[in-house]
């Protein structure tokens, strides 16, 4: 091979770099994704191991991103809450406000045994504040669309934030225990989203 072929051309090195970040992205989000999937499902059986085969990478690389499974569970902790406060985002323009909170509503009482699960697996006490943050971003979120759909007139005024947490919590920790067939919980939830309805 002639000497000139082993030199980078212009902007190579920073090609290939930006192929590496982009790379390592995609690897992390795969192992976020398959880490809520393998511990929502499993509990504390789930594995640092699977969670790697699941996101069809080494379990190098997902130490290498999470050097405990304790970070690994916090991460996907967070990533659950901002996906959550993102599709929150997106309803709140896409539709009107009582139907944005009814569909944010499901997916959080859908998903929220999972992260029940997530929760769980974190040692008592040691949530850190990258979870607390995440979260409390979600909850302003979700109060923001009740504020809303009260004001529209699709949900009853006296109903609070609070009121709305108890409830998806009520109905998560319900399915961590014992999960329902997928058509009872629907139905369950259109209970509760009636009780709202002003």
């Amino acid at each position: 091979m002639a000497a000139a072929e082993l030199v980078d051309g212009p902007g190579e090195p920073e090609m290939r770099e930006g192929m590496v970040r982009r790379n390592a992205a995609a690897n992390r989000e795969r192992i976020l994704a398959a880490a809520q999937a393998v511990f929502g499902e499993q509990g504390a059986t789930g594995s640092t191991e699977e969670v790697a085969r699941r996101a069809d990478v080494g379990i190098a690389t997902v130490f290498r991103h999470f050097p405990t499974k304790d970070a690994l569970i916090e991460a996907a902790l967070v990533c659950h809450f901002e996906r959550l406060a993102e599709q929150a985002a997106a309803l709140a323009t896409a539709m009107e406000p009582g139907e944005a909170l009814r569909e944010l509503l499901r997916t959080m009482i859908e998903s929220g045994a999972t992260k029940l699960t997530l929760a769980s697996r974190l040692p008592a006490g040691e949530i850190g504040p990258e979870v607390d943050a995440a979260a409390g971003r979600l909850r302003a979120t979700v109060a923001d669309l009740l504020d809303r759909a009260i004001s529209a007139g699709v949900v009853r005024s006296e109903v609070s934030v609070d009121e709305v947490y108890l409830l998806i919590r009520g109905l998560s920790q319900a399915c961590a225990t014992a999960p329902p067939a997928p058509e009872t919980l629907r139905r369950a939830t259109a209970v509760v989203l009636a009780g709202l309805t002003a």
